[in-house]
């Protein structure tokens, strides 16, 4: 194996205080994250205490409002966090972007009441978030869920179940959407649901080929009661409140897939300058030499495209499209590279021994979550040539 140090990103971040910010980040990840990521991954192990340490040092709200307990920091600079936090273990990263994925609709579309009600603990107070879109029957067709609320005096009665749900079972709130009205996209209220409901219950979680810290599982709301306080929006808003936070979830997506593709190619090139055969290190070799040529291409690719789609977004322009670009291309880059980079090590990557065959598995799930890369190419080509023709 090879001393060489890893391969620091050089960000050019806008300000001095957001290069100390990710210079933080990046220590945090040393010390906290990276040395217990493979042991704790194997044996399924939620790291609670690491998302407390975040909280606890102002990262899981990073891009709302300080006035509610957030960070002030623009997209370019939390996504370059999140891309730190998902090099070090993607359960982290991931976690932080669900958590800010929950916490949109709030930030976004809530009463100034609600905000200053409950904002600072979900920003800086310790607390968790899941976000509740997906049901057993209806994941890329979102606006089909079935899941019901429905009024009784001032408070909603919720039952249904929600699928696939990130956190399930160990958040301390979930935004819901569920529906309140009519079928279809206009019949959907978004509500802020505590972890602790009575009648909310949580599955076992799912047996996932990666990412085994993070549970994954379905939610069951067996008359769960939620006071109308907790209403998000209006009524009948809250598939435009989910698409909102859907676009920035998919940049948040995209770095955390660079984020696992820069430590797959930071392992595969110290192992191609340490590992000699023939007499010389294997990196000396043309082919290997391209491939890491080639992964790192990838990488600054898809670093560019995120950063890119995340200063339109900062500077109040569309950016839909480009968030479903990145979170496209970004995606399908991760698991090219990590594919390679099991390629680089040989044998060695096939083992447990080396974490870059943990990096290939929890890449592949990044092309499924917050809609799957070919409803990504949906979206893109709705953009480029207008709706399908029906």
């Amino acid at each position: 194996m090879s001393d060489r140090a890893p391969q620091w990103v050089e960000r050019r971040l806008p300000t001095e205080e957001s290069s100390q910010l990710v210079a933080l980040v990046r220590d945090i990840a040393q010390r906290e994250i990276t040395p217990r990521a493979a042991e704790e991954e194997e044996a399924g192990r939620f790291p609670r205490e690491v998302f407390t340490l975040l909280s606890e040092s102002g990262l899981l709200g990073l891009p709302y409002d300080s006035a509610h307990g957030g960070g002030d920091q623009p997209y370019e600079v939390y996504l370059q966090v999140l891309e730190e936090l998902s090099a070090a273990r993607l359960t982290v990263g991931l976690g932080v972007s669900v958590h800010s994925l929950a916490c949109h609709a709030l930030a976004g579309y809530g009463t100034k009441g609600q905000q200053t009600e409950h904002l600072p603990a979900m920003l800086s107070g310790g607390l968790l978030g899941a976000y509740c879109l997906s049901e057993p029957a209806s994941g890329s067709d979102a606006a089909s869920l079935v899941t019901k609320a429905v009024r009784d005096g001032e408070d909603w009665v919720i039952t249904g179940t929600k699928a696939w749900i990130t956190h399930g079972g160990i958040a301390d709130f979930y935004t819901v959407l569920a529906r309140t009205g009519v079928e279809g996209p206009r019949g959907i209220t978004a509500f802020l649901v505590p972890g602790d409901a009575p009648g909310l219950g949580a599955a076992v979680p799912e047996k996932k080929m990666g990412m085994k810290g993070s549970p994954t599982a379905q939610l069951h709301f067996d008359g769960v009661r939620v006071p109308d306080a907790r209403r998000i929006g209006e009524e009948g808003q809250g598939f435009a409140i989910a698409l909102s936070a859907l676009d920035s979830g998919r940049l948040g997506i995209a770095a955390c897939a660079i984020g696992v593709a820069q430590a797959a190619l930071n392992e595969a090139l110290g192992y191609a300058t340490g590992r000699k055969q023939f007499g010389r290190p294997i990196a000396d070799f043309q082919g290997l030499r391209f491939m890491l040529a080639d992964m790192a291409t990838r990488i600054e690719a898809g670093r560019a495209l995120y950063l890119e789609a995340a200063r339109l977004r900062d500077a109040g322009r569309p950016f839909s499209r480009q968030a479903a670009m990145a979170k496209l291309f970004c995606t399908d880059a991760a698991m090219q590279v990590t594919v390679d980079a099991v390629q680089v090590l040989g044998g060695y990557g096939y083992t447990q021994d080396f974490p870059v065959e943990r990096l290939m598995r929890e890449a592949k799930v990044l092309q499924i979550v917050e809609g799957t890369n070919q409803i990504q190419r949906m979206v893109i080509a709705r953009h480029l040539a207008g709706p399908e023709s029906r």
